[in-house]
């Protein structure tokens, strides 16, 4: 079941993307040759105008094939012969469906569920330092360490990378901003002599409401992207090591622990409500992590080849196909060798 619910999250993401660099292409008068669904032998295809469309039999990603985009061309329709403009409308396309694609799926499940988790303290542990150090009930954490706090996952990232434990916070309480310093959560020295953070603060939670609804489902599209450029700079810091990432495999075992977890120990059935949140929490994560990663301007991605075109915007003439396309190429082939790494490292913590 995780694979083929990976297999569908995959393809439906994948798919997006390009249908985003399609209808682009259609919109601006660009000759699209192949719009393609999967890679390798074609299992079904069919000619509908001057397009090829084709189902392909590894579900593993696909492609929207334009005239023109990787070498002259003299068609008038070619991608090479549009406006710089339109070029990087193109280009910018597909990030922009999967980051709309992550904020629909959380719009779904926002809307599903039961509450919404809040950044507003309801209650204390007894005897929680967070309250002894300045925290109150009804305080809707603002800003922790001067990162801006969007929804309940940003604060459990900026708990748990801290090491000591005591935060400065901006606050809103009873209506005003308030700046509290050297806040501290309670801890627990384990016995590997580690100490543990933990919470000792309930959050209130939210009605869900379409304007609250809408409102989460922005603010956490919000929460992954930055988290996501965060992780990147994290791991060019070293805080991180490649181990660290995961790929689909990875992707896959994560999503069989969560039918795992959402699976009744005694009768063995699945609680399809939970699951489907969780898959849903997944897919959207994947789908604007795709869409960040693909704006990074690095060769390959979308983000590279938007580059190049704002250097053509800049200096009046397009760089010379044979060296973009060499630096793409090289792009391409470090990206696939990052890809085998990561998956040798997915299938190592497997066994």
């Amino acid at each position: 079941m995780s694979i083929i619910i990976a297999i569908l999250v995959f393809s439906i993401i994948i798919t997006i993307h390009e249908f985003g660099h399609f209808i682009a292409a259609k919109t601006n008068g660009v000759k699209v040759n192949e719009f393609a669904i999967g890679m390798g032998p074609a299992i079904f295809k069919k000619q509908k105008g001057e397009t090829l469309y084709a189902l392909r039999i590894f579900p593993i990603g696909g492609y929207c094939a334009m005239e023109g985009e990787d070498k002259e061309s003299a068609d008038g329709k070619a991608f090479c012969q549009k406006a710089v403009w339109r070029r990087m409308i193109i280009v910018v396309a597909g990030v922009c469906m999967n980051m709309l694609l992550g904020l629909v799926l959380l719009i779904v499940q926002t809307g599903i569920s039961d509450a919404i988790v809040t950044t507003t303290i309801s209650k204390f542990e007894d005897n929680a330092m967070s309250h002894q150090t300045g925290l109150e009930e009804g305080d809707k954490i603002l800003a922790i360490n001067g990162m801006r706090i969007f929804t309940s996952m940003d604060m459990s990232y900026k708990f748990t990378n801290d090491e000591d434990g005591v935060y400065d916070m901006v606050v809103e309480r009873n209506g005003e901003r308030v700046s509290l310093h050297d806040v501290t959560l309670s801890s627990e020295v384990g016995e590997d002599g580690q100490k543990t953070i933990h919470y000792d603060f309930w959050v209130q939670p939210g009605k869900v409401t379409p304007v609250t609804t809408l409102t989460q489902a922005f603010r956490q599209t919000a929460t992954d992207a930055r988290l996501i450029y965060i992780s990147l700079a994290d791991i060019i810091r070293g805080k991180y090591s490649l181990q660290d990432m995961s790929g689909p495999v990875g992707i896959v075992d994560s999503i069989g622990d969560v039918i795992d977890n959402e699976r009744d120990q005694e009768t063995g059935k699945i609680d399809w409500k939970g699951l489907v949140d969780s898959v849903l929490s997944i897919a959207s994560f994947i789908s604007i992590n795709v869409g960040v990663f693909n704006l990074l301007p690095l060769p390959a991605l979308d983000g590279g080849r938007l580059i190049f075109l704002i250097i053509e915007a800049v200096r009046g003439k397009p760089v010379k196909p044979e060296h973009e396309g060499m630096v793409h190429t090289v792009g391409m082939a470090a990206l696939l060798l990052l890809m085998v790494v990561i998956t040798v490292s997915d299938i190592t913590k497997l066994v």
